[in-house]
């Protein structure tokens, strides 16, 4: 077998030209100066400290990245032979303030990356990123404690999708369910595991996204994989090695940091479709809640589904509208009882970015989600 194998494998020319995969590109990181770079940089940092009662700002701190990656494959499988090259060009730009006053500490953090060049910067420039940060800050500084207790919660599109990165996502990478780790989910294909009007995708093929690539680092083609659909559970995200294990064909979600990391089940751009509600019309259809725009760090305990998520931007929602914003606000519940109670799905989408951390290794990720409405979930305060 293995002397038929390697006879087989000596047909086949080697000399294939390489096919080179690269995604949208307007203008190359090298394409201007260090110093051009170091300049958006003082921009970002003179733009935070001269907003509205910036002496309460104590510390702004700026971070640029890019970063250049070519993924060589060469493969001969099934007496197919490919030889190609992708490369992936990703931008990060992120502006984190730090406020004080009257010994309260508040912070707030923008941040812009994507799967593209420096275009981005034209997208979302440094000075406007730094405003906003800056403003976020001293605004939480200025706004009461968020209370305590049980009360519906809207999360706007804007928010982006941590909630469905944390509450489910990891929860459908096959080496967890095939492990026991994510035990939330084994055997549940076929079954409904959220609302009606929930689907959720993870789709590595979207142009520009920062969790996006033509191939998997395994060197299988990607594909826009739907995770749920209409509510029912559809399948995992498989790498080559758990996809064996369930007799089944890898859907091109084996990544990894680098040629010295093993590629594993992992997450590319991970959403919650749009819905048919009007957004405006699910806020004002909660008379006493939470109002979330932006969602800050959070934990997951996979066994359970259990989760705290801190509230980066929070307001309260009276009669149907947002009002008063408030600080130190947290989500506490669990994922797969939200994703089953959630009863308003927006038109709309936002987005959000990050890297995301398994098994001691970091790869690029979006995720995103429209406004949507949890009818109940526990609100933890601070009482500074």
């Amino acid at each position: 077998g293995l002397s038929e194998g390697l006879r087989k494998s000596s047909e086949i020319d080697p000399r294939i030209s390489q096919e080179v995969y690269a995604h949208q590109v307007r203008s190359a990181p090298h394409s201007i100066s260090l110093d051009a770079k170091i300049k958006w940089m003082q921009a970002a940092n003179d733009a935070a400290k001269s907003v509205a009662d910036s002496q309460w700002i104590r510390q702004v701190t700026v971070t640029f990245g890019e970063r250049h990656k070519k993924v060589f494959c060469l493969s001969c499988e099934n007496g197919t032979f490919s030889n190609f090259v992708e490369e992936r060009i990703y931008i990060v730009f992120s502006v984190s303030v730090v406020a004080e006053k009257d010994g309260v500490l508040q912070s707030a953090m923008e941040v812009s990356g994507a799967l593209k060049g420096l275009e981005l910067m034209d997208e979302y420039p440094p000075q406007a990123i730094a405003e906003c940060a800056a403003k976020r800050a001293i605004a939480k500084l200025n706004s009461p404690p968020a209370p305590v207790g049980e009360m519906p919660v809207v999360l706007e599109s804007v928010a982006g999708g941590t909630m469905i990165h944390e509450a489910i996502g990891h929860s459908l990478e096959a080496d967890g369910i095939q492990k026991g780790i994510s035990p939330v989910y084994v055997g549940k294909i076929g079954s409904q595991v959220a609302n009606e009007n929930i689907t959720v995708y993870d789709d590595p093929t979207l142009s520009g996204r920062r969790g996006s690539y033509h191939y998997d680092d395994e060197g299988i083609k990607s594909e826009s994989t739907i995770l749920v659909k209409n509510g029912i559970l559809q399948t995992f995200l498989y790498d080559r090695i758990t996809a064996n294990r369930d007799k089944r064909v890898s859907n091109g979600h084996g990544r990894r940091e680098s040629y010295k990391h093993k590629p594993i089940p992992r997450m590319s751009n991970t959403f919650i479709a749009p819905g048919k509600d009007n957004p405006k019309a699910i806020v004002n259809s909660v008379q006493n809640g939470l109002l979330v725009r932006r969602m800050g760090g959070g934990q997951v305990n996979p066994v359970t589904g259990d989760f705290v998520f801190e509230v980066e931007e929070g307001f309260l929602i009276k009669d149907g509208v947002p009002s008063q914003m408030v600080r130190g606000a947290s989500l506490l519940g669990n994922g797969p009882e939200v994703l089953r109670s959630i009863d308003g799905v927006g038109s709309d989408m936002g987005w959000g970015v990050g890297t995301c951390g398994k098994d001691g290794q970091g790869v690029p990720v979006s995720d995103g989600q429209p406004t949507i409405k949890i009818p109940k979930l526990i609100i933890g305060g601070t009482d500074k």
